[in-house]
């Protein structure tokens, strides 16, 4: 827990870079499938290690009658799709948004899916479940939307907010400027900082900015937005109220977007409402969401609340 004198100070800034960065690297072998492997942690993931306690112990499995469930979902096509390092293609092989979803809580995916993987588009990152690595700094780009201070993001993330900005543009909603996107360690050490000096204390600040190291910034999956006209735009805050606001509520999920903080679900999330912050998680999974009804990444994935750190 953080204390008022051991907050942190350092420099950042909003793009992946210096001795911090951490650039995909093209996806290595799946993990093992086989249940007397040991070595889970020798597999490169998306330039990230997969370490063994990343993945449940695969003798852990159901079985029924006989059959493996976590081979039934961990099919050569769901490992051959990880090998590609396309998160879309992955949910995809292993049968939609919805199939998905459901073989990862039923405990199914143990062996090739992992929730707290920085480099994968569905992975949960709260107050109880920090980035790992806590340095981890994603390959990002400027998107074509606009943004005040040159924000940056994934580069599936910034595809798919594009694509938004323009259906927007094109339905009459107006326009949608990106005011935060991918924030590294230290910016977001800043960031937090700020929101201590503002709200007064610690308490106070964690409703509305994550401590650094529980950003969903960090992941460069997380998009604040603003509405503009041309290049002058309103504020974060005065977002959920406007045209723009309204139509991103309801037509996010079809571009891979979920509203990350909703109302009423600070209980949850630990977070005020934000209709500004969105998260990607690409269409596959936004659609599921959408579909099912959640109001919280945590509900969606039965994780438990993360309303404290």
């Amino acid at each position: 827990m953080l204390v008022a004198g051991a907050i942190l100070t350092s420099g950042g800034d909003d793009t992946a870079g210096g001795d911090r960065a951490q650039a995909h690297a093209p996806l290595g072998s799946p993990a093992p499938l086989d249940p007397t492997a040991e070595a889970a942690s020798d597999d490169d993931v998306r330039g990230i290690p997969l370490r063994e306690e990343d993945l449940d112990d695969p003798t852990d499995a159901d079985e029924t009658d006989g059959v493996d469930e976590a081979d039934e979902f961990c099919t050569s096509e769901v490992t051959d799709a990880i090998a590609t390092g396309d998160p879309e293609a992955v949910v995809v092989a292993a049968g939609g948004g919805e199939a998905f979803r459901d073989g990862v809580v039923a405990g199914r995916a143990s062996r090739c899916i992992a929730l707290n993987h920085p480099a994968w588009d569905w992975v949960v990152v709260n107050k109880q479940r920090p980035v790992e690595p806590i340095d981890y700094a994603p390959d990002v780009i400027a998107p074509a939307t606009y943004s005040p201070i040159g924000a940056h993001l994934d580069p599936a993330a910034a595809a798919a907010l594009d694509a938004m900005v323009d259906a927007a543009r094109d339905a009459g909603a107006g326009d949608i400027g990106l005011e935060s996107g991918y924030r590294s360690y230290d910016t977001q050490t800043d960031s937090y900082n700020a929101q201590v000096g503002l709200r007064g204390s610690i308490a106070e600040a964690d409703l509305t900015s994550a401590r650094p190291g529980y950003s969903e910034h960090q992941l460069g999956l997380a998009a604040d937005l603003v509405a503009c006209d041309g290049a002058s735009c309103g504020t974060m805050y005065e977002f959920g109220a406007s045209p723009q606001g309204a139509w991103v509520a309801d037509n996010a999920w079809r571009y891979g977007w979920i509203v990350r903080y909703e109302a009423h679900t600070t209980g949850t999330t630990g977070y005020e409402a934000e209709p500004w912050h969105l998260r990607y998680v690409g269409v596959e999974l936004a659609t599921a969401y959408a579909e099912g009804g959640y109001d919280t990444y945590e509900e969606f994935w039965e994780l438990p609340a993360a309303p404290e750190y």
